[in-house]
């Protein structure tokens, strides 16, 4: 890291995708907007008025949609006096709201985490293993 600056904020999950996109399918995008239409007819999925589809709505899915895609500048400090032998763990025990602690670790871990398990009794414990990792946690 000699000059690199550091973005503070989580990946941009939209965009990644967004860009992904756009080197695969450049004609689907006019004036830097998605033409879902154009996506599909290009996958032979041709838009019918077909309603009698199984979907999985709830109320207040899209605003779920657009707040998971939002960056996040949260940070994680450990807490070294109260973790239990910390210097020779071979997994990370995170305590916070689940969806920021997940946007944090998708920069630094993307690709690198073998499990996340998110504990439903303690919804604000998440468990990840890098055993089957290149990674270490930090």
């Amino acid at each position: 890291m000699d000059n690199e600056k550091l973005d503070s904020l989580s990946m941009d999950v939209e965009q990644a995708d967004r860009d992904k996109l756009k080197a695969v399918f450049p004609q689907c995008f006019v004036e830097n907007k998605l033409d879902i239409d154009m996506l599909l007819n290009l996958c032979g999925e041709y838009i019918t008025n077909d309603f009698e589809k199984y979907k999985f709505e709830w109320n207040g899915k899209g605003e779920a949609i657009q707040l998971a895609g939002k960056r996040s500048a949260a940070t994680l400090r450990p807490c070294e006096g109260d973790s239990v032998d910390w210097s020779n763990t071979k997994n990370l025990y995170i305590e916070g709201d689940n969806l920021e602690v997940l946007k944090v670790l998708q920069t630094s871990y993307y690709n690198h985490v073998k499990m996340i398990y998110i504990e439903i009794k303690t919804p604000n414990l998440i468990q990840i293993n890098f055993r089957c990792s290149n990674k270490k946690a930090a």
